[in-house]
């Protein structure tokens, strides 16, 4: 039996496994990282890839490692230049911060502790919880639920159907999304690496308008110059982050842990969360992009959508149709509560409580039900608009810090 089982190898996954190992004192052969994907973090690399991202929205000391500074001490033994990091908040370079990772995980052994597969079950037993996965089953005297909504992609109604009549339509967080990396100037008469099965001469629309739209606009549009258009449902919403920065420390949190109701604390969550937006870099990117040409900015908001007998797509917006041959959705992830079947059964069968709107009622010390802990998504009704980002994962990871050093494990 293992001491630790953590499902899901993403930042919250593996940062945890960190502090568990280097600071809690979790023997690295008593502790296992359970993700379906061929390492750790290979789902929240191909999210980072497919917009064509090349600086995180989050900032310097935002990382996996236990030290706050260590990113920046990383960079400095590397020579890396200050252009490494981007702005008044210092955010990392993608590559930077991907190399700093591996290197994490070389140096503390993650890698070893990760076993591929697929969480199916979760079942109370007296000594702890029994796993069950695709793989065989797996037993554990704490398992940590560190998933995402990464897998749940949001597709609108419209795009559904789309997809269902043939149209050429995908989403940019499916796993078999095109990879829009940008490509130089020589290459771009080929865009057969954008989309499958694709022609020079295609046009494409992407759907959203938030940073990651932003982002696979331009990616697109530097590959595929005048064939881009970026159809959003609003003006440009300019934020340094998803939500301000308040909520990272104590300045907002403190009164938001005062808040002992769960409903009012989803309230505090959905109105400080700022969907839709980007920092000023990427605007500036993407109006320069528009200048130049390479792409369209348009807004509105589809109401129907069909495919033409030539194989077409054509768009009804309020006031025109607009009629492409590709559609990308850069729509963001569905906000249901991640986990699937195997936990909705977990939660109907140990009564796991959770507030109105699916999400767990955890303690502050992030426990669900004895020896049951959760972090990322699951645990943002107690820690806030950034559980699920790479602050939240450093906010859980405090959490149990705080936990190991009182003897509570």
């Amino acid at each position: 039996m293992l001491d630790w089982l953590i499902i899901g190898g993403g930042l919250h996954g593996t940062h945890l496994a960190l502090v568990l190992t280097a600071r809690a004192g979790v023997a690295a052969e008593r502790l296992r990282i359970l993700d379906p994907h061929a390492h750790l973090l290979a789902h929240w690399d191909r999210c980072t890839s497919a917009p064509g991202m090349t600086y995180l929205r989050s900032t310097l000391v935002h990382h996996l490692a236990l030290d706050p500074h260590d990113l920046w001490h990383f960079a400095r033994r590397r020579g890396v230049q200050t252009t490494q990091f981007r702005g008044p908040y210092r955010r990392p370079a993608l590559a930077l911060f991907r190399d700093h990772c591996a290197h994490l995980i070389k140096q503390h052994g993650l890698d070893q502790m990760h076993l591929q597969g697929r969480a199916t079950g979760l079942k109370r037993t007296a000594q702890g919880w029994h796993v069950a996965t695709n793989q065989g089953s797996l037993a554990a005297r704490h398992v940590l639920l560190a998933l995402s909504t990464g897998e749940q992609p949001r597709w609108p109604e419209w795009a559904q159907a789309l997809r269902a009549a043939g149209a050429s339509v995908r989403h940019l967080y499916e796993p078999d999304a095109c990879d829009p990396s940008p490509v130089s100037r020589e290459d771009a008469a080929s865009s057969e690496s954008l989309w499958a099965n694709g022609n020079p001469g295609d046009h494409t629309v992407v759907i959203g308008g938030g940073i990651s739209a932003a982002q696979v606009a331009v990616a697109l549009a530097q590959a595929t110059p005048g064939r881009v258009t970026l159809l959003m449902r609003h003006a440009l919403r300019i934020e340094a982050f998803d939500s301000p920065p308040g909520w990272v420390g104590p300045k907002e949190l403190r009164g938001f842990h005062d808040e002992p109701d769960v409903c009012r604390r989803r309230a505090l969550i959905t109105g400080a969360r700022r969907p839709g937006s980007m920092p000023d870099d990427v605007a500036r990117a993407l109006r320069r992009a528009e200048r130049r040409g390479w792409l369209r900015i348009m807004h509105g908001e589809v109401g129907e959508a069909r495919v033409e007998p030539d194989g077409t797509t054509s768009l009804e917006l309020p006031n025109l149709t607009l009629h492409t041959h590709h559609v990308l959705l850069a729509t963001g992830f569905a906000p249901h509560r991640p986990g699937g079947a195997w936990l909705d059964e977990a939660i109907a069968t140990y009564e796991l409580p959770t507030a109105p709107c699916g999400y767990p009622c955890v303690s502050p010390s992030l426990v669900w039900a004895p020896g049951l802990y959760v972090t990322g998504a699951l645990a943002e009704l107690e820690l806030g608009p950034v559980a699920r980002n790479i602050a939240g994962a450093r906010h859980a990871g405090a959490r149990f810090i705080g936990k190991c050093d009182n003897s509570q494990f």
